[in-house]
């Protein structure tokens, strides 16, 4: 595709209601560029789909080809920058060094009866110069004369184009952090999980490096950062950002009063650390059975395959709390894949043990988690950032075709939602099952491979209490 991409012009075109000088088609032609500013470009065309990845017969493309917001094709203008300066130099006088090869001049390579040969000439090049100044320039106006500033974010595998909303606007998005439960409540503190959800974006935006939103949609571009059932009465929110540290961080709150209180979430290392994601996943049924996962969960079943061990550091926390020391039943789960030994699991019917034990140890593996990566190297073999990024492909396939809410979620929201928020939002990097999601009760899953987290079953479809049935087996 590389190749046939080179035989073809590259052609940017303006929308309309851009300035005149900006609606213009700029057209270089690659063969006109040398080897590095070539690359640039290819760069570019590649940047484009800032999270495209092939997996057998399923393509997955998050932007169309050059339907890029100004702020975003600016982002990517910038990266070509940074990584070919000599980008520059494709515009430069062609006139040769005195008694040099004429073809060597400048920053231009031709070939023999290319009709691109006498493309910038004479001038030409200074003009073609002085057009994409005014095409950079046209590219910042946007809402008039306001200029949007992207935050300048390493680029890497699996990264979504940043979102246009601020932190304020994302964090403060449908009315987070809720105050009051949107289903039937006899508690005090409905909603029991939300000082985790507000502790956590607290940290992220004191410690992470050029913290932003990155968009909540779906493959298609539906936007699942909301959604309710009113008859139901059950409501979820989602948050995604990114920052220099993590490639992708997700929060999942999941509201239906008493009956169910879900949050979740998930910490993506950029892919130049080969280090594990940190998972959380904190569940309550009828406010009378809980369910709590922390953990480092790994990309290679051998702690010494990732770039520091881990294990060590988290062992002091966990023997702090002994009703967090609970371990998952081998009848149903797989604890040698994507699990570590250090994983916090509890089963629980004393809401005490929310307060006393589980808030304090998430917030240290959270702590701990951001520790490890700004204490770890990070990898500049294209061939390692490769491989981690594969991992983080394979933990998305493993943990969408197995996640327990599935049920909840179909049962509230419908399966087609249901399956594309699983596959294209909380697992966007995983490959799509043939036979799609299992909405099963709840139960070893039929006809798949054991393991995977713990089935918490699914969430009924009245709000009255949880039959005891449903609750999780572990």
């Amino acid at each position: 595709a590389r190749h046939r991409e080179r035989e073809t012009p590259l052609t940017t075109k303006l929308n309309s209601k851009q300035p005149a000088r900006a609606r213009q088609t700029t057209t270089l032609t690659l063969l006109d560029l040398e080897p590095s500013a070539q690359a640039s470009v290819d760069f570019l065309t590649t940047f484009r789909v800032s999270n495209t990845h092939v997996r057998g017969t399923r393509t997955n493309t998050r932007e169309h080809p050059f339907n890029m917001k100004p702020q975003n094709l600016m982002l990517s203008a910038a990266a070509v920058v940074a990584q070919a300066p000599s980008m520059v130099g494709a515009f430069s006088p062609t006139t040769p060094p005195p008694g040099g090869n004429p073809h060597a001049a400048g920053s231009r390579r031709s070939r023999p009866g290319s009709s691109t040969e006498n493309r910038f000439q004479s001038g030409g090049d200074s003009q073609a110069l002085s057009d994409l100044e005014h095409l950079i320039a046209d590219l910042m106006e946007v809402n008039g004369d306001t200029v949007v500033h992207q935050p300048q974010v390493a680029l890497s595998h699996g990264r979504s184009a940043p979102s246009p909303l601020s932190m304020e606007e994302a964090s403060t998005g449908h009315g987070m952090p809720w105050t009051t439960t949107f289903g039937r409540t006899d508690e005090t503190n409905p909603l029991l999980y939300m000082p985790f959800w507000e502790w956590q974006l607290d940290f992220m935006k004191s410690s992470l490096t050029n913290l932003h939103p990155i968009e909540c949609s779906t493959l298609n571009g539906i936007d699942v950062s909301y959604n309710e059932n009113k008859e139901k009465r059950a409501r979820i929110v989602n948050h995604c950002y990114a920052s220099d540290e993590y490639r992708k961080i997700r929060m999942t709150y999941y509201d239906a009063g008493d009956s169910v209180q879900v949050f979740n979430s998930v910490w993506y290392p950029d892919a130049k650390y080969n280090l594990p994601v940190l998972g959380i996943d904190l569940l309550s049924f009828n406010r009378k059975r809980y369910l709590a996962i922390v953990d480092f969960q790994p990309l290679h079943q051998e702690e010494e395959d990732h770039a520091t061990n881990y294990e060590h550091i988290l062992q002091p926390i966990k023997e702090k709390y002994d009703n967090l020391k609970g371990r998952m039943s081998s009848k149903f789960y797989d604890e040698t894949q994507f699990f570590s030994k250090e994983m916090l699991f509890a089963r629980f019917e004393d809401g005490k043990i929310v307060d006393e034990d589980l808030f304090p140890a998430f917030k240290s593996y959270v702590k701990t988690h951001l520790d490890l990566v700004k204490k770890t190297s990070p990898s500049t073999d294209p061939k390692d950032v490769q491989h981690v990024f594969d991992r983080h492909m394979t933990y998305d396939t493993y943990s969408a075709d197995r996640d327990p809410a599935a049920g909840l979620f179909a049962a509230m929201f419908g399966k087609k939602w249901a399956e594309d928020f699983i596959y294209d939002f909380l697992f966007s990097l995983s490959e799509r099952s043939e036979e799609g999601l299992d909405f099963s009760p709840p139960g070893p899953p039929q006809g798949r491979r054991s393991g995977g987290p713990p089935q918490q079953g699914n969430a009924p479809a009245k709000t009255e209490k949880v039959s005891e049935k449903a609750l999780p087996v572990v």
